[in-house]
């Protein structure tokens, strides 16, 4: 009788300890998803300004021919925060284009500078869509 008790309460404890374990261990996880979506919103925050700096460049340097260097240049600074920052770059891409678009801006100067978008968001160079001329504090 007593080598049973003993035994029932041997797996009782093993039993607890496993799912103090497995409680643990969700702990974790839950602990790395927030810390995970934290930094997600960070690099997307960072990104949207990355990608709003690069439209006052463009509206100030108001220099012929440099649009797609600044759509390729606000995706490329915007992807390099992280996943978050090139999602905050292809939302804002994407919406930007379709305004635009509806706008009355044409489709095919559309398909460009989402080209130049992709580009930059890639991790190419965005001095590839870089005029001659424009002034280089750009």
């Amino acid at each position: 009788m007593r080598l049973s008790v003993f035994l029932l309460l041997l797996l009782s404890v093993a039993v607890a300890h496993s799912q103090l374990q497995w409680l643990k261990d969700k702990g974790r996880q839950a602990k790395n998803n927030i810390r995970d979506a934290a930094r997600f919103t960070k690099q997307a925050a960072q990104g949207s300004w990355d990608m709003a700096r690069a439209y006052k460049d463009m509206r100030q340097a108001n220099y012929i021919g440099a649009d797609k260097y600044f759509h390729a240049r606000g995706n490329y600074d915007a992807a390099n925060r992280g996943k978050g920052g090139a999602w905050a770059a292809r939302v804002i891409s994407n919406a930007r284009e379709r305004v635009q678009t509806i706008g009355g801006r044409g489709l095919k100067d559309s398909a460009a500078d989402q080209r130049a978008n992709k580009w930059g968001r890639s991790g190419r160079d965005p001095n590839h869509f870089r005029p001659k001329g424009l002034p280089k504090k750009y």
